[in-house]
């Protein structure tokens, strides 16, 4: 089984995989398009995760990680529990393209547009207000963020928003 990550499962996947491949997912692109109201905000302050919004002409390079057959069900456990925390997300198994040209189907999870918690099309300014205040369970907005984006800088993997963001974010937090 391959799971597709292209926010927190590529720097903190939470269990174990015995194959990693940079990988590309056409048709959707990696978006703050999700309040969070669990894990990077509250509901009182709600924050922003990353979600594959769909997109016609999109794609997204992330990670995708194999896991060996016999832990399969209990990483799918595990990453329900996990991602479904809300059901703003649809798990869908999806094709990727790895790297070295093969081609795999991979659990992945993509944005529900009809749920309450989605908000695609937010200002880039708009997200980085949001993020640098917004604190949640697992903790603040901007951590989040920032280790993103530092791990698609150690991939190699370039997205200009993300680094508009992480920049922005930063100037806000120090100016508090």
């Amino acid at each position: 089984m391959w799971v597709f990550g292209y926010g927190s499962l590529m720097w903190n996947p939470g269990f174990e995989y015995i194959d990693r491949q940079i990988a590309t997912l056409n048709g959707f692109h990696r978006s703050f398009c999700m309040r969070s109201i669990h894990h990077r905000g509250t509901d009182a302050h709600p924050g922003l995760v990353l979600a594959l919004d769909a997109a016609e002409g999109a794609c997204c390079d992330g990670l995708a990680l194999k896991v060996a057959a016999d832990k399969a069900e209990s990483v799918l456990d595990y990453l329900r529990e996990r991602e479904l925390i809300s059901s703003a997300y649809v798990e869908a198994v999806l094709p990727v393209t790895l790297r070295d040209g093969r081609l795999v189907q991979a659990v992945t999870y993509v944005v529900d547009a009809d749920h309450v918690q989605y908000c695609g099309g937010l200002a880039l300014t708009e997200q980085a207000g949001i993020i640098a205040t917004a604190i949640g369970g697992r903790g603040p907005n901007d951590e989040y963020l920032h280790n993103t984006a530092d791990h698609l800088h150690e991939l190699g993997i370039s997205d200009d928003d993300l680094d508009w963001l992480s920049l922005r974010v930063k100037a806000l937090t120090e100016q508090r």
